[in-house]
């Protein structure tokens, strides 16, 4: 069995991340979405409600689970099993950081490979930020995310 593990932090997913994933599951026969406990950034979704809006969003996927993680990436997959460590790539501009962490990464552990994905021309301009920024000014991200997370997204923003 090929175990993929897309990891991120998911504040909230979206059609990009769904787009990224379902992709990954024609290369792996299963993926852990692995969502992180710690981050730099301030989240808008506790870690329970990242993991639980991934886990609704991606329901519909064979082969998927998603588990929270802290510490090191590499450390989550190899206590998983992961062959491989799955990266999304928008732009350019991504490519710099993911390919230094993915060097980073084979030199923490030589035998995860990393595999960068990019997703369908349409998500190419989407992340989380801009989805938390369009929905906090009460604007229609239905388009960008999965109806769990924009329905959640209208409740944490009081845009029932």
């Amino acid at each position: 069995m090929r175990l993929g593990l897309y990891a991120g932090t998911f504040d909230p997913v979206t059609n990009g991340h769904m787009d990224i994933l379902s992709r990954s599951l024609s290369i792996f026969e299963n993926v852990i979405v692995a969502i992180a406990e710690a981050t730099p950034k301030d989240t808008l979704f506790s870690l329970n409600e990242r993991v639980a809006l991934a886990e609704e969003a991606a329901r519909h996927l064979n082969g998927v689970e998603v588990r929270p993680f802290s510490g090191l990436l590499v450390d989550f997959a190899r206590e998983t099993g992961a062959v491989a460590i799955i990266r999304g790539l928008r732009a350019v501009s991504d490519f710099e950081y993911e390919f230094q962490m993915a060097l980073m990464n084979r030199r923490l552990n030589k035998e995860i490979e990393t595999v960068f994905l990019m997703p369908s021309e349409e998500y190419t301009y989407l992340d989380s930020s801009i989805v938390r920024e369009i929905a906090s000014t009460g604007g229609d991200v239905s388009a960008f995310v999965p109806d769990v997370v924009a329905r959640a997204l209208r409740k944490r923003y009081g845009k029932s």
